[in-house]
């Protein structure tokens, strides 16, 4: 059996000292190559997990691996190089133009003070034109729709090169047409062997992209597996507390509930 990339191993995590605990012993492992969609309700540690993986935040017991090695272990900049993350929104108190704001992405890089280079404008360029937003390098980021500041988000994500890509619900501020190609766009990286790891409230969406779908409530996993073996009417039921058929629409999944 291979090596998973990412594994979080008997992880007990919890805000503050007297604080709620999210996780209590979460077991976890993401092989490399896949597409993972985490499903679950609010409140249910779907952001936590995220941040815990790329070592925002520490465990309090267990331990988190990467590539079979302690994710404590990992510099900032050599886990810039292997990890990007896709956040829900960010606030920018800078007024960026685009292709300034998508170059931060090369940091991990860079050295101290090192200022970007033809390269790594180049690199910036082409995620640009990859979330279908060519040509708009000297744009102000503040002045971007909630939708188009998604897709500068994954720009961003892109110029560092990731081995494994985080994105908390990419989705969520997207039109359908930017959802469609969003979508492409993390098919095309998967077939390039890029793992992925994705947040999502749109059960069609993890249908639609997921090689494996991990089901959470309340900071426990109660399933995990390859998406055809747990995106089920029942299994769906018992993540979101409330009733929900899974049917199939012209050879797609949806789901319907209420």
């Amino acid at each position: 059996m291979s090596t998973p990339l990412l594994a979080f191993h008997d992880v007990r995590f919890g805000y503050g000292l007297n604080g709620k605990t999210v996780f209590q012993e979460l077991t976890l492992e993401i092989e490399a190559g896949t597409v993972t969609a985490i499903l679950g309700p609010n409140g249910a540690g779907k952001t936590t997990l995220l941040h815990l993986a790329l070592g925002w935040l520490k465990p309090q017991a267990g331990q988190i691996t990467l590539r079979d090695r302690p994710l404590a272990s990992y510099g900032r900049g050599e886990l810039g190089q292997l990890i990007g993350l896709v956040p829900q929104s960010e606030h920018n108190p800078f007024e960026y133009s685009l292709l300034e704001y998508i170059l931060l992405g090369r940091a991990p890089y860079l050295k101290p003070l090192e200022m970007p280079g033809a390269e790594d404008a180049r690199i910036a360029r082409d995620a640009l034109v990859r979330v279908g937003l060519a040509g708009w390098e000297g744009r102000s980021i503040a002045r971007l729709s909630g939708g188009e500041r998604q897709l500068v988000l994954i720009a961003r994500a892109l110029t560092q090169g990731p081995r494994l890509l985080l994105l908390d619900e990419p989705t969520s501020h997207l039109d359908l047409g930017n959802k469609a190609r969003l979508l492409a766009l993390l098919r095309d990286l998967a077939a390039q062997g890029v793992t992925i790891l994705l947040t999502t409230h749109e059960p069609e969406v993890a249908a639609g992209l997921a090689t494996h779908l991990v089901l959470m409530r309340g900071g426990q996993v109660l399933q995990a597996g390859p998406l055809l073996e747990t995106f089920s009417s029942d299994r769906l039921s018992a993540a979101y507390g409330v009733p929900v058929e899974v049917a199939q629409v012209h050879g797609r999944q949806v789901v319907l509930w209420g």
